[in-house]
């Protein structure tokens, strides 16, 4: 076999289609890869509840990067170590706190896969509930105990700008912040200095693959860093414009099996 390669893939818009399905012909290719000796990984922005059916379609061995890297561990293995940096309580209910003054729709605050959530609604209560978390509704001042690993802000378009210029005139030096892809107006918060890239890191060295044997998958600006830090940085077709003018090669839209036709052409693999 061709040396040991670490495969990264991000789940929506990119292993996942839009249906939030993964294809037959991506499901064969990473399977092939992985009887072959390959690692194939997940890093996601998502927390492990709603990536963990994915992970065991694949049949994956490895450990996995949730919330853009603020939860880094191994399914399978608990000697592997939990990597949890979650924000600071006192920073995330100061932002509460703050956001008095801003127009928002809601305030969600993930503590691994607890969720809370500031004002009771169904709809935003039903995009949580993949994988049966516990829910707490009620004012996060009150009801957050611990510190939370990541914390979304669900908003107008219009208001994006006000709160995320607040977020970096006071708190830029403890978190980081990022927007969600359309439809969603969501402002994510997250510990300052993580990343998916972090995250990928701790996992290569575990596994002692270089970084020049890395090949990750993105199409959203949560995948920036990672895309710039693997050795092979693959945007999707569908991927926002930053992400493709950063990446080593553009690959077709997660509807059109862009992981597998990258995949199949550079390890020689024949699609079934």
């Amino acid at each position: 076999m061709s040396e040991k390669h670490l495969i990264v893939l991000d789940l929506d818009g990119t292993l996942l289609k839009d249906d939030k399905t993964i294809s037959p012909r991506t499901k064969s290719v990473l399977q092939t890869l992985k009887n072959n000796g390959h690692e194939v990984m997940i890093a996601t922005g998502r927390p492990f509840r709603s990536s963990e059916p994915y992970y065991h379609e694949i049949g994956m061995t490895t450990p996995i990067v949730n919330f853009n890297g603020a939860f880094v561990h191994h399914p399978l293995s608990k000697s592997w170590g939990m990597h949890h940096s979650p924000l600071d309580i006192k920073v995330a209910k100061d932002i509460v706190e703050a956001l008095d003054e801003y127009r928002y729709f809601n305030i969600i605050a993930e503590v691994k896969d607890d969720v809370y959530v500031h004002y009771h609604d169904e709809k935003l209560i039903n995009v949580f509930k993949m994988g049966n978390p516990n829910i707490t509704t009620g004012d996060l001042r009150r009801f957050l105990q611990d510190s939370p690993t990541s914390m979304l802000i669900h908003t107008d378009e219009e208001d994006v700008k006000q709160i995320r210029k607040h977020l970096s005139d006071v708190h830029a030096e403890v978190i980081d912040h990022r927007r969600w892809a359309d439809p969603w107006h969501v402002i994510e918060i997250v510990r300052n200095g993580l990343s998916k890239a972090v995250g990928i890191d701790k996992v290569a060295k575990d596994l002692g693959i270089p970084k020049q044997r890395i090949i990750a998958f993105g199409d959203e600006d949560n995948d920036l860093e990672m895309i710039d830090y693997a050795g092979t940085g693959v945007a999707m077709g569908n991927g926002i414009e930053q992400l493709k003018s950063v990446a080593n090669h553009i690959t077709l839209s997660n509807e059109e099996d862009g992981i597998a036709i990258f995949l199949e052409e550079k390890f020689n693999i024949k699609s079934a």
